[in-house]
């Protein structure tokens, strides 16, 4: 009778301890933590690779980055955050950022350095060291000190090109003014040389 009970009191155990491992597996499972991953580029120190540091601990190209992380770059290396179809930023060196991630989008505490966005799905909001919160659309950049900026692109330099053209051109046409002004209002373009032309 003994041997009964025993072994229906370890048939009991085995079946709760198989419910609990299997509901637990179920759990484990439902909770989707999205992960993103960091491409770490930069100088090489002591011949060794450059690295970051995830939530204080040392990380190199490939490592696995979670919503709410604090990423900080040195100055010798600078770091690509992938997120997949969420986006991808560009921390550069020197930087601070805690990332804040979901299925909608990023957000993120600049607390030093430079973001730059260049992917992603919608609009990106860093809020600087000042309290601003910048909406930064990809190719745009925030700064911890003070908040957006503008993309580093050639677009710049376009529009100093014109204002220096402008500036040439306007000048050549004041001196033209001025000469025509100060010579009696006799203005000679071409000069008295001899024209020679060919014979037929």
């Amino acid at each position: 009778m003994n041997s009964k009970l025993w072994i229906r009191q370890a048939l009991s155990l085995c079946l709760v301890v198989t419910t609990i491992a299997t509901y637990s597996m179920v759990a484990l499972a439902g909770s989707k933590k999205i992960a993103g991953e960091i491409l770490v580029s930069g100088k090489n120190v002591n011949g060794e690779s450059p690295f970051i540091t995830v939530n204080g601990e040392a990380a190199q190209s490939g490592h696995s980055i979670f919503s709410t992380s604090t990423i900080a770059t040195p100055e010798n290396a600078e770091t690509i955050v992938n997120l997949g179809k969420i986006g991808k930023i560009e921390l550069a060196p020197n930087t601070i950022l805690v990332l804040s991630f979901n299925e909608k989008g990023i957000n993120g505490d600049l607390l030093a350095g430079r973001v730059t966005v260049l992917n992603a799905a919608d609009i990106v909001n860093i809020k600087t060291v000042n309290g601003l919160i910048s909406k930064l659309n990809v190719g745009e950049s925030a700064v911890a000190t003070t908040g957006k900026v503008q993309d580093d692109d050639d677009d710049d330099d376009d529009d100093g090109g014109i204002i220096w053209w402008a500036l040439v051109l306007g000048g050549a046409a004041a001196g033209i003014i001025i000469a025509a002004a100060t010579n009696n209002n006799r203005v000679s373009l071409g000069g008295g040389g001899t024209i020679i032309t060919p014979s037929r």
